[in-house]
């Protein structure tokens, strides 16, 4: 279906506006967002991206609609992976907690950029080589395969650009601010809040790899390539702040992620042996074989999500990780914020920080082990009984 110039125009100028909103009405004064205030932006997100849907499928028909949200939820799903990265980047930069947001909608602006850049390309070459397909579905694959392998999560912050930038130009430790330059010594100097959006947007390049295959993979309609891709990361600074500590209590996400890619890639794969055009295939013909269909691909996607955040928070593995990361919650809570302002909630955060090392005590020897070699959550919950301690003396 060819979507009119107009109707391209108004979608654009929207999404561009809800950005600006974005940007003057939250991320231009630095400050920390409420949980309240998360979660009131990112439903109100949310709701924009469903109701845009519905109209996707009134005016563009029931194929055009159920592709759009396929892609919305995988594109979704895979955002929300993205954000263990940014963590990592963020927390590795020590970024100032009310200046996190501006770095996080940087890389949701640059994301958004790099990914309508390989749309475009992307489109235009699958209309010029249907053999692409084949690369796009081994490519989703291989990726699935690697989601699997155990990785260690290092500090992914220090690429090559940041050593390089590092090396060349006057850096400092020090933020001043959101400024990306300041004077120390008498000398302009990069501040560490532009290395952080460097590390983001390399990084936002990288997710642009695996998120444009997956999505060409359930529909060839740039348009709704474009917009589920957008509304993806409409909201996801909001996400980051609602579910920050709550992320590595998913810990079969990389899973699910990559059963989800991995049937992407087939369905990529038999799509292209059916419009098959290889000489050295069946004489260049199309190949007979089933085709999976949109519906189909939507009822998978969501079942995997489903399965996997259920199997995260309910199985014996995950329930001991939702303790262990509630103990770091509560013992950062009372370390970095102190609470000397209020004193019922800080008696109120330690007595629940007691109760998760209680409960971590009860759980089996391996999670005890695993809690115990936590470097991070050891230190915290020493940091917080020490000023427990001197607070009571």
């Amino acid at each position: 279906m060819e979507i009119p110039g107009y109707v391209w125009l108004l979608t654009i100028v929207g999404i561009l506006a809800l950005l600006a909103f974005d940007f003057f009405f939250h991320v231009r004064k630095a400050h920390e967002p409420t949980l309240m205030e998360a979660a009131k932006w990112s439903a109100i997100y949310v709701g924009i991206a469903v109701a845009f849907g519905i109209g996707v499928l009134v005016f563009g028909g029931q194929t055009l609609g159920t592709e759009y949200f396929a892609g919305y939820i995988t594109e979704k799903a895979l955002s929300v992976d993205n954000l263990f990265v940014f963590l990592i980047i963020i927390a590795s930069f020590r970024v100032p907690r009310a200046d996190q947001q501006k770095v996080l909608l940087f890389g949701i602006v640059f994301a958004l950029i790099a990914r309508t850049g390989f749309i475009f390309i992307g489109a235009a070459a699958i209309n010029s080589f249907a053999w692409l397909f084949y690369l796009f579905g081994g490519f989703l694959i291989f990726t699935a395969i690697k989601l699997l392998r155990p990785e260690s999560e290092g500090d992914d912050a220090d690429n090559v650009i940041i050593r390089l930038a590092k090396r060349i130009f006057n850096t400092t430790e020090r933020y001043d601010g959101d400024k990306f330059f300041t004077i120390e010594n008498g000398k302009k100097v990069l501040t560490p809040m532009l290395l952080v959006m460097v590390a983001i947007g390399g990084t936002d390049l990288l997710f642009a790899l695996d998120s444009v295959p997956a999505i060409f993979g359930l529909t060839q309609n740039t348009y709704i390539v474009f917009t589920a891709t957008a509304f993806s990361l409409m909201g996801l600074r909001q996400l980051f702040f609602l579910i920050d500590g709550l992320l590595d209590r998913l810990i079969f996400l990389s899973y699910g992620l990559a059963a989800i890619l991995a049937f992407i890639g087939v369905k990529l794969v038999l799509h292209a042996l059916h419009e098959n055009n290889l000489p050295f295939l069946n004489g260049g013909q199309p190949i007979p074989v089933f085709e999976i269909s949109t519906e189909l691909s939507l009822i998978v996607i969501i079942g995997v999500l489903t399965i996997t955040v259920l199997a995260s928070l309910f199985s014996p593995a995950g329930k001991a990780n939702t303790v262990i990361s509630d103990s770091r919650i509560q013992a950062k809570k009372f370390v970095e914020h102190d609470l000397k302002g209020d004193e019922a909630e800080r008696t109120a955060t330690y007595e629940r920080m007691v109760a998760r090392e209680k409960a971590i005590q009860a759980l089996s020897d391996k999670q005890r082990a695993k809690a115990a070699d936590d470097e991070e959550l050891v230190a915290l919950l020493a940091q917080a009984h020490e000023l427990h301690s001197q607070s009571a003396k």
